[in-house]
């Protein structure tokens, strides 16, 4: 049985995504608690915390509905994100799982979240000049996906993917085109 500390140890050193993949099946196999490989995430060496972030994306969008009960503590946590390689993984989850063909357990589930957290943190993404173009990109696709449940969203969402599109990267030019022509 693999545990916290057992996880560390296989991950100390840089992995590959087969690694990635292996270690993410082993842990869905030994019900690994996510709230543990959150909090990984979290960890004070940022590479094992990246790894744990690259695990975390893996495991939760292969099954999400088997995760449905931590999509809590996933919420609570996003505002602690600060290393720049985790901060990918957490917004990537948040874009695929705020899509309109995500699971219906987890469509329910977030129904009855409060997801301003989430909102809050990719608009700070946004709008933070030191974060990735990928985070950005997965950050606005998030908030576009969250604009009916939060209407005032699309506004201010237009607002950003336009001053961004001033200066940003082809990333940035190109789903930001496709951004405001959904709008």
């Amino acid at each position: 049985m693999i545990t916290s500390e057992g996880l560390i140890k296989q991950i100390s050193s840089t992995i590959g995504k087969t690694k990635v993949l292996e270690l993410s099946l082993i842990l869905k196999e030994q019900n690994f608690t996510l709230r543990d490989l959150i909090d990984l995430t979290f960890y004070a060496d940022k590479n094992i915390a990246f790894r744990a972030a690259w695990i975390l994306e893996n495991l939760f969008l292969k099954e999400p509905e088997l995760y449905e009960a931590d999509l809590d503590y996933l919420i609570v946590r996003i505002k602690d994100v600060k290393y720049a390689s985790c901060q990918r993984h957490y917004a990537k989850i948040w874009m695929h799982i705020t899509e309109a063909k995500t699971n219906e357990a987890i469509k329910k589930k977030l129904k009855s979240a409060d997801l301003e957290p989430v909102v809050e943190k990719c608009f700070d993404w946004l709008i933070d000049p030191k974060v990735k173009a990928a985070v950005k990109v997965f950050a606005a696709d998030t908030l576009f996906n969250l604009k009916d449940r939060y209407p005032w969203i699309t506004e201010e969402l237009e607002n950003q993917v336009k001053f961004l599109m001033k200066t940003g990267s082809a990333a940035i030019q190109f789903r930001g085109k496709k951004l405001l022509s959904l709008i």
